[in-house]
C-alpha cells in the first residue's frame, strides 16, 4: 500500500478532464467551483485541456493522457481532481505514468467514469485513491450541500486521522437543474440509510461506478475482488433494465460469491420504467437469496452532498449498530 501526503491549505490542486469537457459546456459552474476551492485557501492548477473540447470529449486519447501525466509529474501538485466524468476514461489507462505516481504519490480523486482511473492506479501501484467529488460537478453546487461535500473532502484529505465513522447527511438531492442557469440551492429530501443484515463485516473497500467498471472488468486495470471485500457500487441516470444487466454481470463473474458486504449508493434519477422498483429491489432479485449484507442509500455517489470513500482501505460495517467505519491510514503525514 502507498499513501499520498496529507493535503494542506495552500497546496496546489491540479484538475483535469479525462472524458467530458465540462470546462467548456458548463463555464459558469466551472468558475463557481474554482472560486469555492480558492476561497478555502487552495491554489488551482489547470490541466492542459481546460477550455478545450472535441465534441463528446475534451481531447484525443493521447492528449487526455498527457494532461493527466503532466499533473502527475508536477512535484508541486499535491492533489489531482477530475472536473467531471463522462464515458471514456478507460481509454487513458495504457498511457498513465504509473511509475511517476509510485515515486511521488499524490491524491487522485473523482467519481463516475473516473472510477476506471482510480481502480487502475490502485491496481498498478497500490496507491490509495479516492472516490469523491469532482471539481465542476461537485464544487460547483450551491451551499449548503457543497459545504457538506467539502467537509468530507477536507476531513479525509487534510487530516492525518486514521479512523473515520461516517455520519449520514440529514438531507440529499438528485434534482437536476440546468447548470448554466441555476442560481440557488436545490430542493432536498430527508435522508435514510438501510442496513440489511446482521453482525459486523470487515473488509477492504473496493469499487465505484457500476457502468464504468464494466469497461475494465477482466483487464489488468481492474483490481481482483478478494474474499470478504466490501463492494461499493453506484450508478446514475440509468433505467432499471440496465441496472439489472449490470448486477447480473457481477453475479456471472462470481463477484457475489466473494464479497462480504455490498454498499449500494443512491442512484441519481433512477428510471424504474413504471415498475415502482428500486435498485435495491433489483439487486435482491439478482442475488436470489444469497446472504450478503447490504448498506443501501450511501451518499458516495452522483447525488449531493457527496461523501469521500478511499479505495483500498479497511472498512467495518456494523449491521446491528447501523455504523460504517474506515480504518486507515489513507494519507501520510510525511
Amino acid at each position: 500500500m502507498i499513501y499520498p501526503k496529507v493535503l494542506n491549505i495552500g497546496d496546489k490542486i491540479g484538475f483535469f478532464s479525462p472524458s467530458s469537457p465540462a470546462t467548456v459546456f458548463a463555464p459558469n459552474r466551472f468558475d463557481r467551483a474554482k472560486d469555492y476551492l480558492e476561497a478555502k485557501g487552495f491554489t488551482l492548477v489547470e490541466g492542459s485541456l481546460t477550455g478545450k473540447s472535441d465534441c463528446y470529449r475534451s481531447g484525443s486519447i493521447q492528449a487526455r493522457a498527457e494532461e493527466l501525466n503532466q499533473l502527475i509529474r508536477d512535484p508541486e501538485v499535491r492533489c489531482i481532481m477530475s472536473t467531471i466524468g463522462g464515458n471514456n476514461s478507460n481509454s487513458l489507462l495504457p498511457y498513465i505514468d504509473y511509475e511517476a505516481l509510485r515515486k511521488n504519490p499524490k491524491i487522485i480523486i473523482g467519481y463516475s467514469d473516473v472510477t476506471a482511473l482510480l481502480l487502475a492506479i490502485y491496481a498498478k501501484t497500490g496507491l490509495v485513491t479516492f472516490y469523491g467529488p469532482a471539481l465542476v460537478a461537485s464544487f460547483g453546487e450551491f451551499p449548503p450541500l457543497v459545504d457538506e461535500t467539502f467537509q468530507s473532502f477536507s476531513g479525509f484529505l487534510c487530516s492525518g486521522t486514521s479512523q473515520h465513522q461516517y455520519t449520514m447527511p440529514k438531507v440529499w438531492t438528485d434534482i437536476k437543474h440546468d447548470w448554466e442557469t441555476q442560481n440557488s440551492a436545490k430542493p432536498v429530501y430527508e435522508n435514510e440509510w438501510y442496513f440489511i443484515g446482521n453482525g459486523k463485516v470487515s473488509g477492504r473497500v473496493i469499487g465505484g461506478n457500476l457502468s464504468t467498471m464494466a469497461g475494465i472488468w477482466g483487464s489488468q486495470y481492474m483490481p481482483e475482488i478478494r474474499d470478504g471485500d466490501i463492494l461499493l457500487i453506484e450508478d446514475s441516470l440509468k433505467g432499471i433494465e440496465t441496472i439489472e444487466r449490470s448486477f447480473a454481470h457481477l453475479l456471472a463473474c462470481s463477484i457475489f460469491d466473494k464479497v462480504g458486504a455490498i454498499v449500494l449508493g443512491k442512484h441519481e434519477l433512477f428510471d424504474n420504467k413504471g415498475t415502482g422498483r428500486t435498485p435495491l429491489d433489483v439487486l435482491l432479485e439478482v442475488l436470489n437469496g444469497k446472504d450478503i449484507p447490504i448498506l443501501y442509500g450511501f451518499d458516495s455517489c452522483h447525488t449531493h452532498p457527496m461523501l469521500v470513500t478511499p479505495i483500498g482501505v479497511q472498512g467495518v460495517i456494523d449491521f446491528d449498530e447501523h455504523t460504517f467505519e474506515l480504518h486507515g491510514p489513507w494519507v501520510s503525514d510525511s
